[in-house]
């Protein structure tokens, strides 16, 4: 959004508290969590990349900035207002692992995200069953957690935007 190489001081946020939850279960915050990605941005480029109202992308904004999970880095003065830019405060958000019968808040987004792509544009959506062991289950795990990081780090803030979403688990009753 501003061009900067703005890098977040922390490694990981580890969201802990009700307000935090609360800030990142709303999907309005969870996309304005993905603009910050890119890179500072001030309410009003928020608003304008989210099609919202600026008063609706303040109020997100400062209820992220509450919960500790995003932070002015810089202002300016623009025609005798201040703007204030604001980025994540880490690298990565650590969500809890939800509870027996709660929705997984990241999933739920992610889903959200795919039905609202435009027609058209590329997505790969698969699932797999299967039956492995433990040692198996784990190895997996951690090859699919190093492919993620992998993509993470190949980032390239002049190209589209890419969403992996992965869900590796034991289900219920099988």
């Amino acid at each position: 959004m501003t061009g900067d190489d703005y890098t977040p001081p922390d490694d990981a946020v580890h969201v802990r508290t009700t307000d935090q939850l609360r800030a990142v279960s709303n999907l309005v915050r969870h996309r304005v969590l993905a603009v910050l990605r890119d890179g500072p941005a001030t309410i009003t480029q928020i608003a304008e990349r989210l099609d919202l109202a600026k008063g609706s992308s303040s109020y997100h904004v400062r209820v992220l900035e509450r919960a500790g999970l995003i932070h002015v880095v810089r202002t300016r003065k623009v025609r005798g207002v201040v703007e204030r830019y604001y980025a994540h405060v880490a690298r990565r958000i650590v969500l809890p692992e939800p509870g027996p019968g709660q929705a997984d808040v990241l999933m739920r987004h992610a889903l959200a995200d795919l039905e609202a792509a435009p027609e058209g544009s590329p997505r790969w959506v698969r699932m797999q069953h299967t039956r492995i062991g433990e040692t198996q289950f784990a190895e997996f795990e951690r090859r699919l957690g190093a492919l993620l990081d992998e993509l993470r780090d190949a980032r390239d803030p002049d190209e589209p935007a890419a969403t992996a979403a992965i869900a590796f688990f034991r289900p219920g009753g099988a």
